[in-house]
């Protein structure tokens, strides 16, 4: 068999591809490989996991499922799991790429890589990590980040980070925006109605969807709430999708201080389903974390038709565009006037949604994975 015709092999780190538990970068993985291993049936991919697996996500019969354990649950499982298991089934195999989506990869290798490093927030808030993981990321990104062939990144705000931080030269580096699941859709009214009536007993609510942890910014985002309260008798209640997470000790002494605690709602993780109904029957939502590379919610939130306000700080405003309304995460004041001025403006509310529709046409995962296989081509190429 010749060189033209010879399959490639390209193995896969899909640590982060678990069903039911997918976060950002666990979407971007699924919505990417999903798509490129069904455009390169001529591509063999060898999905490296580190527990058991779901076949869901075994895309195709150009797909084979390969479980590395233990389970990498603490920084220095992420260091086994990397250092000596992957490598060593690199090292063994031998594959002509290794793909890694969450930024990780084997240091000690001669396998071309391509490195998904979606943001570095760690190297701008480090006390927002336990000690150890932030001491892992602050130590080990900057390696990843030279050793990889090639760096693709979801926003141009942490592709100039990146290149800031880790003096990474500028055509090492590429950018692939993140998209939006096409699931999400508005509600009629009536369904919008029958939401609300099962999360806050018919009140209408502000939303907010990620992780609960120090990075969101929930404490300010609790004392806007509270502000806005203050200013506004209506029964307005505050729902946050998400699990809580590490260091959110600020975030509970807030909640505990609030004479209107009774109007917040945790909901835990969503499913997508869920999670559609819960945003599309909200009246805004409310996204401003003091970090972010690039912000899936708000798109989500344009998609479901309501309108956003998010931070004005790293990628938000390169994402949302004209389509937010923006404060800073800094000033529950500001977060409270946004809220305000989206209940209390006559046509604010329509044409945020209305420019939010146009916003959104802008993102998809089909050009998400288009972009990543034109880095992971450009290194075979250069590999061949």
């Amino acid at each position: 068999m010749n060189q033209e015709t010879k399959r490639r092999t390209i193995a896969v780190n899909t640590r982060l591809l678990m069903p039911g538990k997918l976060d950002g970068i666990g979407w971007f993985t699924f919505e990417t490989l999903k798509r490129i291993t069904a455009a390169h049936p001529e591509v063999d991919f060898i999905f490296l996991f580190d527990r058991k697996y779901s076949n869901e996500v075994v895309f195709g019969e150009n797909v084979s499922p390969v479980v590395l354990g233990p389970p990498t649950r603490h920084p220095f499982l992420w260091h086994f799991w990397f250092q000596w298991r992957v490598k060593n089934f690199l090292k063994k195999k031998r594959p002509d790429l290794f793909l890694s989506t969450d930024g990780f990869i084997p240091l000690c290798n001669l396998t071309p890589s391509v490195s998904v490093i979606h943001d570095i927030n760690f190297v701008h808030r480090p006390g927002d990590l336990p000690w150890l993981v932030r001491k892992y990321y602050r130590y080990y990104f900057p390696k990843f980040a030279f050793r990889a062939t090639r760096i693709v990144t979801v926003s141009e705000y942490s592709r100039r980070d990146i290149i800031n931080q880790y003096e990474v030269p500028e055509e090492k580096i590429d950018l692939a925006y993140n998209g939006v699941n096409e699931r999400y859709h508005p509600l009629t009214v009536e369904q919008a109605v029958e939401v609300r009536k099962a999360y806050t007993g018919g009140s209408p609510y502000f939303v907010f969807v990620g992780s609960i942890h120090p990075r969101k910014n929930i404490a300010n985002l609790l004392k806007a709430f509270q502000l806005f309260k203050d200013e506004n008798k209506q029964n307005y209640k505050m729902v946050l999708v998400g699990e809580k997470f590490f260091l959110s000790k600020p975030m509970e002494e807030q909640l505990e201080k609030m004479k209107n605690k009774q109007d917040v709602i945790f909901t835990g993780r969503l499913t997508p389903d869920q999670l559609n109904d819960v945003l599309g029957a909200a009246w805004a939502m409310t996204f401003v974390p003091y970090f972010e590379g690039f912000g899936i919610p708000i798109l989500e939130a344009m998609k479901c038709e309501i309108p956003v306000i998010a931070s004005k700080v790293t990628s938000l405003p390169e994402i949302a565009g004209d389509a937010a309304l923006f404060a800073s995460p800094d000033s529950p004041g500001s977060i409270r006037d946004g809220m305000i001025r989206v209940v209390r403006e006559a046509g604010l509310r329509d044409d945020l949604i209305e420019r939010g529709r146009e916003r959104r046409k802008l993102f998809s995962w089909d050009h998400t994975a288009e972009k990543l296989w034109d880095s992971v081509q450009q290194v075979l190429d250069t590999h061949a």
